[in-house]
């Protein structure tokens, strides 16, 4: 192709959901409620966390750090979708659309190191409780969690400065609901086998290593839990990071299922509802789980409500 015949392309075009206006209504609807609740929820847990002196522990220092990578995930792709659902479409400048796939992959990114740091937290926890407080302390868990937040966002930036600098040309429209790398490549029109490769490669550190390490703490976990003799003592260990384990799971699974099986022959309604279970409802979800199932947050919130209620 004669590279003086060349229309760069200055901005794309998301297509969203091509269905009828009314469908399109309800799901900005839905949308917009899921949003609120995904914000609200997560702020509460980052709240609750800061200045309740019960929640002062490693668990839940990391529970805070994971709302506040839900809240920056949902907050980088909702409210651009909800303006794309509105007008059945969207143009979005190729600045934004860079910037918003790479907060949300480096976001991402972040959340594979953190659930592999809180499996290990609940490793040490439950295989050795008596040097937990030792091992765990304010200093290294604040290390970790700065580290998370470093890798993430520093080796995100990997493929995204390759993508940044490919010619797109030609089509601009994004058969998608936001700036994902799968379909933003497919409209290139230089060569992107390095940037393919580099993503693969990045796979190792981002999520092969953290599922290893989740893997590996559970096996310990499950393997030192059914040694315990008593049935009450094998539960109360469980409840420690069953928790966890749910979040785990969701999150991989989502994310497997969009990046990981094959899609050919899937259609791209199907893979865009997917999409939507991995960047918005799994925010949603987290802080569900963990106030649902974690007596410890509901009393901090009873106490919270307590407080407010005699001070008005």
């Amino acid at each position: 192709m004669d590279e003086n015949n060349l229309t760069v392309v200055t901005e794309f075009f998301l297509i969203g959901f091509q269905i009828c206006k009314t469908l399109r209504i309800f799901l900005f609807c839905l949308l917009l409620v899921v949003y609120c609740g995904t914000i609200c929820g997560n702020l509460l847990i980052i709240v609750l966390v800061s200045t309740s002196r019960t929640l002062h522990t490693p668990m839940y220092f990391f529970i805070s750090q994971l709302s506040i990578g839900d809240i920056l995930v949902i907050t980088d792709i909702v409210p651009n979708l909800l303006q794309v659902l509105l007008h059945n479409g969207r143009t979005i400048t190729f600045l934004a659309c860079i910037s918003q796939l790479y907060f949300f992959g480096a976001s991402e990114a972040f959340e594979c190191f953190l659930l592999a740091v809180m499996s290990y937290d609940r490793y040490v926890a439950i295989c050795n409780p008596l040097r937990y407080s030792m091992i765990m302390t304010s200093r290294h868990c604040v290390i970790l969690s700065i580290l998370c937040w470093l890798l993430g966002f520093s080796m995100i930036l990997i493929y995204i400065i390759k993508t940044a600098n490919v010619i797109f040309c030609g089509s601009n429209i994004i058969d998608h609901l936001f700036c994902d790398i799968v379909p933003l490549l497919e409209l290139a029109c230089s060569d992107t086998f390095v940037i393919h490769m580099e993503i693969y490669f990045m796979g190792i550190p981002v999520v092969i290593i953290p599922t290893t390490i989740i893997v590996s703490s559970y096996t310990n976990i499950v393997s030192a839990v059914l040694r315990i003799p008593t049935t009450t003592g094998r539960q109360k260990a469980f409840s420690t990071c069953s928790s966890h384990l749910i979040v785990v799971s969701i999150f991989y699974w989502t994310m497997f299922s969009v990046y990981v099986v094959p899609t050919k022959g899937q259609s791209s309604t199907i893979s865009k509802i997917l999409s939507l279970l991995y960047t918005v409802f799994t925010p949603l979800v987290n802080p569900i789980i963990y106030s649902l199932r974690n007596k410890d947050i509901k009393k901090a919130v009873q106490e919270r409500l307590y407080k407010c209620i005699l001070v008005y």
